[in-house]
């Protein structure tokens, strides 16, 4: 197994409701337990701002690449109007800026959001080739599932974090290993 492929074990809490879940993660984080991921079935309101997830910035490479797009379009069209391939046509300018409207609209359209979804992608680490490790199979379906990296030095840490999972309303605990690639980006 590859150093990327370690496997790591984790201690797994699994809940019957997105409300319980809400509320575990506010008191878990709240004892100092650092959550590696929280897996749902649907998006549950607020669990991002629970987890201490900050606000993403994706909007802002939107518009980086948005005046990329823009940029290149307007310079692409002033070389070849103006410099590559000057022809006066009926007496009109060179740099008919109004024309370059509608090609600039489109570029930065494109540019834009292939940006966008490549950042997306470089960023969460996603690959077409990379098959998920599902931790439960019915966190697709009706269960809530939270998971703490276990410490093995320190064996009254797994059972606080078991005990933090019960007393939070968790309906199972268990240990289990786990390729180790969960990123709080």
């Amino acid at each position: 197994m590859s150093k990327k492929e370690e496997k790591t074990k984790y201690l797994v809490g699994i809940y019957d409701d997105d409300e319980k879940l809400l509320h575990a993660v506010e008191k878990i984080r709240g004892r100092g337990y650092e959550i590696k991921d929280v897996f749902t079935p649907f998006p549950v309101h607020g669990l991002e701002h629970a987890l201490g997830y900050r606000d993403s910035r994706l909007p802002d490479v939107a518009f980086v690449f948005g005046a990329l797009g823009c940029t290149i379009a307007l310079v692409m069209m002033t070389y070849m109007y103006t410099f590559d391939w000057r022809v006066n046509v009926g007496g009109k300018p060179h740099f008919p800026f109004p024309n370059f409207i509608p090609i600039t609209f489109e570029l930065t359209v494109l540019i834009g959001s292939l940006g966008m979804v490549g950042t997306y992608l470089f960023v969460n680490r996603l690959s077409p080739a990379i098959k998920p490790e599902v931790v439960d199979p019915r966190q697709t379906d009706d269960r809530f599932v939270m998971i703490i990296e276990a410490q093995d030095e320190v064996e009254s840490y797994n059972s606080e974090v078991f005990a933090a999972y019960k007393e939070t309303g968790a309906v199972e605990t268990r240990e289990q290993m786990l390729v180790g690639k969960w990123y709080n980006i």
